[in-house]
């Protein structure tokens, strides 16, 4: 099975077509996609409040993939906003709680920067983290070229079968050691999840720059682009049951049409956006 949705659901002008659907935006969603990524958390663990009103505007098919908070993954470069590691792990885990009771969390996913190299310390740092998170399913993303290059990709795969990481496959711009290649493995029978950044090479590199949000995923891929991934699609999900993709290419709003293009391209039922099997007034002075 491969299932299609987006990084968020707030950010997607192009599919909130009635200002109704503009007002409910993860009611709309819902509508339209059968899962999100929840990039919200990484800024912040998010309330029991927030989660239990995301649970209850979401259909019961429904599935949360949580971005796990960037406390958890190095990415805070001051001090994390917690007493402890353990006091942090905790309250992450009380907050993704209310999905798993609810059986609509499919995983959290630890993307990790691109200064987490392929070194002894990183791996044991892994091993901890997936120690602390125990039977949660847990989604793994370097953003470190170590990781996959020729000498240790097969021995990184390894580790991540071994480790219960799942793994997930990108498609980003190949911009040098901050970057990973497409590895078109699965290392769970369950699950496999891909994440499309879209290929802005000098977007990618722009980190430093004020306007790094604007233009580092500014990319909307073709025709010919998906019709390749709707290949690589159906080939890893003869390696695991479900296939979850998630576009992240919304700089310039193109995560939704592309995600909805995908969705075509592979046979799947493509939803109406709101107000299409509304009638069109007439134009009463054209002739």
């Amino acid at each position: 099975m491969i299932t299609i949705g987006l990084t968020g659901w707030g950010d997607h002008d192009s599919i909130y077509t009635t200002r109704e659907a503009g007002k409910q935006k993860l009611v709309t969603y819902g509508k339209l996609f059968r899962t999100v990524e929840v990039d919200s958390m990484f800024y912040a663990i998010q309330s029991k409040r927030n989660m239990e009103k995301w649970t209850a505007e979401t259909p019961a098919d429904f599935r949360f993939v949580v971005k796990a908070f960037q406390g958890m993954t190095g990415h805070s470069r001051g001090k994390i906003p917690f007493d402890s590691e353990d006091e942090m792990y905790e309250a992450f885990r009380l907050s993704i709680g209310t999905f798993e009771q609810a059986g609509k969390l499919t995983a959290v996913l630890f993307q990790f920067p691109p200064w987490f190299d392929c070194s002894k310390e990183n791996v044991a740092k892994l091993r901890e983290i997936r120690a602390r998170m125990d039977d949660v399913p847990c989604a793994l993303e370097f953003r470190h070229q170590s990781w996959f290059q020729p000498v240790m990709r097969e021995r990184t795969l390894k580790f991540m079968r071994e480790e219960r990481w799942i793994h997930s496959v990108c498609d980003e711009p190949q911009a040098g050691t901050g970057s990973v290649p497409i590895v078109e493995q699965a290392t769970d029978d369950s699950l496999t999840l891909v994440r499309m950044h879209g290929r802005n090479a000098s977007g990618w590199q722009s980190a430093n720059q004020p306007n790094w949000r604007e233009v580092r995923y500014l990319y909307r891929y073709d025709a010919e682009e998906l019709r390749e991934w709707a290949e690589r699609l159906r080939r890893l999900e003869q390696q695991s049951k479900e296939v979850i993709v998630v576009f992240n290419n919304n700089s310039g709003g193109d995560a939704a049409g592309n995600a909805r293009e995908l969705m075509g391209l592979l046979g799947q039922d493509v939803p109406k956006l709101p107000g299409e099997d509304e009638p069109q007034q007439l134009d009463l002075f054209e002739f």
